[in-house]
């Protein structure tokens, strides 16, 4: 029974991970686009766009900016690390390539940009290069 129970400690700290990874990826893109569309990326626009509280934001973008992803000063806009802009584009390519790939099969616009955004976390690198040779076939 013990080696049941530790399984599941364990499966639910996996997730708990994965779950971590997807939020520190969906954070460090979105900074990118704020900083990318108007220059800066504050917590309140951050929380906004990314349907959170105030509090979950600033909560989380502590704890990114503890982990290296953010620079971080009080009373500033949020900065991209060097990790957190690999992080950020390498999502944003994820995305991109997912989005595209659901479109080509004639995904509506509305649902491809709902879907991608929880595949682009998921989506294994060998799916991901089939997905990226596909659309090129298609160019």
């Amino acid at each position: 029974m013990r080696l049941a129970h530790d399984a599941v400690r364990l499966a639910h700290h996996a997730v708990r991970l994965a779950h971590s990874v997807e939020r520190a990826q969906d954070y460090c893109e979105t900074v990118l686009e704020l900083i990318n569309e108007t220059g800066v990326a504050h917590v309140t626009a951050l929380a906004e766009r990314l349907g959170v509280s105030h509090v979950t934001a600033i909560r989380v973008v502590q704890r990114l900016g503890r982990e290296g992803f953010f620079v971080l000063a009080p009373y500033k806009s949020i900065k991209l690390s060097k990790q957190g802009t690999l992080v950020a584009k390498k999502a944003a390519m994820r995305h991109r390539i997912v989005y595209e790939f659901l479109r080509k099969l004639g995904v509506s616009h509305k649902n491809a940009c709902r879907d991608a955004e929880g595949m682009e976390h998921h989506v294994g690198e060998e799916t991901l290069r089939c997905f990226k040779l596909s659309l090129r076939r298609e160019v």
